[in-house]
């Protein structure tokens, strides 16, 4: 058997003991598992796990009720990073929701941006829909009252320089109930903020090959120069039945946050992580198969970018 001398011994175990304290666990709150956002997590994390031997970090997934519920976990301190709707990560920086105070928004961090959720308008292939413009004297469905679907759609409708008397009936369904009541007849088109490829939408262009309608124009224009957690986006073509083209729109992004306490080096390795092994995080689910760099660093991030993430970038020459 071999055997060490003394010293040598005593700088092994001080390495080993020193790569130990220095592992660092970095849990990511998402979402429900049944949504995008958990996969989404879950892609970062594996991602950010290859690299463990060289940064230390390990990657947890955690799952939530969503962006509300994440950036107050965020504040509490419970989780290190969180994926938030473009538009919470707008209000949060501005201290304009109950979930983050003032003080709490101005510690809220970018990181970088995810896969899109564009507004997607389905309509009736005997509606006679084949715009935005179309849509006065119709019966749509804008979802529920105080959904991001109902004041997506109401923002929408006020930028045209519409008002409810110019539709046939604007109703409050839900997502399940819109598909039935569309290719029933009940009504003739509904719009929804939804990432791509999605069962929902599949099950109407399966079922009574609905189409998916542009939504462009001066009023989306408009939108984008209000808003600017509203990026422009596009529906890939071939993804549902009877919808073989591409489909311009606009929409929310899910997005990365962390806080300005999280340590810049984790930071750094979790955006340098995700950028440079993008094409597996491409693979692992098609809502993030068009990711780009170009878009994850320009849309939807309306906070100041996180030192760590920032450092990275510069790397780059992106910023």
């Amino acid at each position: 058997m071999r055997v060490f001398p003394l010293a040598m011994l005593l700088l092994v175990l001080a390495t080993a003991n020193g790569a130990y304290a220095a592992e660092r666990t970095v849990v990511i709150a998402t979402a429900p598992v049944a949504g995008v956002y958990y996969p989404a997590g879950g892609a970062l994390c594996r991602v950010v796990n290859a690299g463990q031997a060289q940064h230390g970090l390990r990657c947890l997934v955690e799952s939530t009720e969503g962006s509300k519920d994440n950036l107050r976990r965020l504040r509490a301190g419970d989780v290190d990073l969180a994926l938030v709707q473009s538009d919470w990560q707008y209000y949060a920086g501005q201290g304009g929701d109950d979930a983050v105070d003032g003080d709490a928004g101005r510690t809220l961090r970018a990181v970088a941006s995810l896969h899109a959720q564009p507004f997607t308008l389905l309509a009736r292939p005997e509606s006679g829909i084949g715009s935005i413009g179309d849509l006065a004297g119709k019966r749509v469905n804008l979802g529920p009252d105080g959904s991001v679907q109902r004041m997506a759609g109401e923002a929408l409708v006020e930028a045209l320089g519409w008002s409810k008397p110019d539709f046939a009936a604007i109703t409050g369904l839900d997502a399940q109930q819109q598909v039935d009541a569309l290719c029933t007849g009940e009504i003739d088109a509904f719009l929804i903020s939804i990432s791509h490829p999605n069962s929902l939408i599949s099950a109407a262009t399966d079922r009574c090959q609905a189409r998916l309608i542009p939504i462009q124009g001066e009023a989306v224009d408009l939108l984008l120069a209000s808003w600017p957690f509203y990026a422009k986006a596009e529906i890939a073509a071939g993804l549902y039945r009877a919808n073989p083209d591409p489909v311009p729109t606009f929409g929310l992004r899910a997005t990365l946050v962390t806080s300005r306490e999280t340590p810049d080096d984790t930071v750094y390795w979790i955006a340098r992580s995700l950028f440079e092994r993008l094409d597996a995080v491409r693979l692992q689910h098609p809502a993030l198969a068009q990711l780009s760099p170009q878009d994850m660093l320009s849309h939807g991030n309306t906070l100041v970018l996180h030192e760590g993430a920032l450092r990275y970038y510069r790397e780059r020459g992106w910023k």
